[in-house]
């Protein structure tokens, strides 16, 4: 990095600077202050908000010729970031210690702690240091001043242009809106502070991170012993201390490549122990388990915790080696205010708001009815202004269940009447909802799948859409399921038409073309069943496009028949009636790969999901396709 030439800074009331750049005293260590995990981020003009970025906290002391970086545990790591200390040391400054975090940025501008572990262990990627706080400066201690202040001189220490030290920039209030466009670009989450606080060396309220999807240390406390050769373990044991006791938060098994297994196996090894030294340790996990002592510190990501703690869906990214592992301690957090509880919402009136619809979620009917709502803009155009049918649980989704496609006398205001007319020539009152009162409607009658209609009311010998619903057999994995919406997608593109995937929810994947509405019923019910069975031809040990049970051990049934009138699928963004309260959840074709389980979204992860603002069927509403007659001549 370039030396810049001298420039006077009056910051401080100090003496001015000698031109001898030997004798300025290099700052102590001071511990950094912590933020507390929140599920929101605050509101108001008091508070300023910073991208959270993914790498290691830094605590840099910085004298005219020396520099010393500390981890937030006080470990000196100057040499691991040599290229920063440089750079910190060409600063025009006497003294000073600094707060941040060092990263490296992947090529969207985002930090990646997976990039900067390898750049640790080979220096393939260049290192940042985003610095957002200052403690002293010349001999001053400036934790005392308010955060806006030490903002202000921070900045004017870092005016002039530099590769490797930046400034973290941040933005006054509008908390909603900068956590929603962290969550669009696909950034970790933002830390929000109060301006007017001054510094404190410990984990605090004033200081709140707001996370859009979850990553977290754990300590490793043991790993499941695997049954395919050359493989040392199957997964890792993880947890948290609460207190002086370990407990238990799931296990891992995917992130790993062949040298990290290598080298955890080696670190087990001179770590193993006989017993647990989890205090809760399922049994089950226990019987094939080896121990370690709980001294490893493993960065994981994760959708979501379950109410008892344990992770859904984790991914190992790696060891921290800046933090002792009894600092990893269950964090409690904090829930900001919410609008009091309610037995009324949208104009309509919830009776028993309490009642758990979800019972593994302990999910409400209150609940469902927010979640409708929050969810309505991006559910209603694909159920809005169809019929639909309702899987009604009225004591949750343990008790009775029945569908319902009637409207009846008492349906609640929201959910309208539309008649239509059955293939028996019958007229009839079908449910219909067309905006977010009538999905609040649909909760307060305990309605927690809700299954539409492939054509709209009033084009109802139309359809807009075609569907292929991949069912497998027990036996298979949901990779099998990924790779045959693959196979669909590909065979539905050489006919000229673009298609779009959906996680059901249960078990299986949606593969979804939308349509123009120009072609009727038996045209695109006809073309569906000729892909079905072309794929059934070519491949039949892996697909079936018959509905019979014993045709379908070991494969997958090329579900066709939702492509005619009447026929109903489960809309985009409606739970199921599952416990967990897992959600039928739009995805795209790239993301579809790293999805680990068609139940892998629920109610809670995708109300995180869509705070970021992001589509994954952008562009479904323009999609309109016919299928062409050469289609249509290759299919028959």
């Amino acid at each position: 990095m370039a030396r810049r030439q001298p420039r006077s800074l009056a910051l401080s009331s100090g003496p001015r600077r000698s031109t001898s750049r030997s004798t300025d005293a290099l700052p102590q260590f001071i511990a950094p202050q912590l933020a507390t995990l929140a599920t929101d981020p605050p509101q108001g003009p008091d508070w300023l908000h910073e991208i959270k970025y993914d790498g290691y906290r830094a605590i840099a002391a910085v004298s005219s010729d020396r520099c010393r970086i500390y981890t937030r545990s006080g470990q000196d790591w100057t040499d691991k970031f040599a290229p920063v200390a440089d750079a910190l040391r060409q600063l025009k400054i006497k003294s000073a210690v600094l707060d941040g975090e060092i990263v490296v940025l992947d090529e969207h501008g985002r930090s990646s702690f997976q990039l900067l572990q390898r750049s640790l262990k080979d220096g393939s990627g260049p290192l940042t240091y985003f610095v957002f706080d200052i403690l002293e400066l010349d001999g001053r201690d400036l934790r005392d001043q308010p955060l806006k202040r030490r903002k202000e001189i921070l900045r004017k220490v870092l005016k002039a242009p530099y590769d490797v030290i930046r400034y973290s920039e941040d933005v006054t209030g509008h908390g909603e809106r900068v956590f929603a466009q962290a969550c669009r670009l696909g950034l970790e989450g933002i830390v929000s502070k109060e301006s007017d606080k001054p510094y404190q060396s410990r984990r605090t309220k004033s200081w709140l991170k707001v996370k859009c999807t979850g990553e977290e240390e754990f300590v490793i406390g043991g790993f499941r012993r695997s049954d395919k050769s050359g493989r040392p373990f199957a997964s890792l044991l993880l947890g948290e201390f609460v207190g002086k006791e370990l407990h238990y938060r799931g296990r891992v098994g995917t992130g790993f490549d062949a040298a990290t297994l290598d080298d955890l196996s080696a670190r087990f090894a001179k770590l193993a122990r006989k017993t647990s030294p989890f205090v809760d340790a399922p049994r089950a996990i226990s019987r094939d388990a080896g121990w370690v002592e709980p001294r490893l510190v493993a960065q994981i990501a994760f959708t979501e915790r379950t109410r008892d703690g344990i992770l859904r869906h984790p991914a190992y990214l790696g060891l921290r080696d800046d933090k002792p592992a009894r600092e990893v301690q269950a964090q409690a957090v904090v829930t900001m205010p919410k609008v009091a509880e309610r037995d009324e919402l949208d104009g309509v009136r919830l009776t028993n708001p309490e009642r758990v619809l979800f019972s593994g979620a302990k999910l409400t009917k209150l609940d469902l009815a927010e979640y409708f709502v929050a969810v309505s803009s991006q559910m209603l155009p694909y159920c809005g202004d169809r019929p639909i049918s309702l899987v009604r649980c009225p004591n949750g989704e343990q008790g009775e269940r029945f569908f319902q496609k009637h409207y009846k006398k008492g349906t609640p205001p929201g959910l309208k009447p539309v008649a239509i007319v059955e293939n028996d020539g019958d007229k009839s009152d079908y449910l219909m909802v067309d905006d977010a009162t009538g999905l609040v409607a649909v909760a307060q009658i305990a309605g927690l799948e809700i299954h539409p209609w492939g054509a709209r009311v009033g084009n109802l010998d139309n359809p807009e859409r075609l569907i292929f619903d991949l069912d497998p057999d027990t036996s298979l994995t949901f990779a099998d399921v990924r790779e045959a919406a693959r196979d669909v997608k590909r065979l539905l593109k050489t006919a000229g038409l673009e298609s779009f995937a959906l996680v059901t929810g249960g078990k299986g994947i949606h593969v979804i073309a939308p349509l123009s509405a120009k072609q009727d019923w038996e045209t695109v019910k006809g073309f569906a069943r000729g892909v079905a069975e072309k794929l059934a031809e070519t491949e039949p040990e892996r697909f079936v496009a018959t509905m019979s049970k014993a045709k379908r051990r070991g494969r997958i049934f090329i579900d066709w028949l939702r492509n005619e009138r009447g026929a109903t699928a489960i809309a985009p963004y409606s739970p199921r009636a599952k416990p967990e309260a897992s959600v039928a959840t739009p995805v795209t074709w790239a993301e579809l790969s790293r999805i680990e389980a068609a139940n892998a979204f629920t109610i809670p992860t995708v109300l995180q999901r869509i705070k970021r603002k992001t589509d994954p069927w952008a562009g479904y509403a323009k999609t309109r396709q016919k299928i062409s007659r050469e289609a249509l001549r290759f299919f028959a």
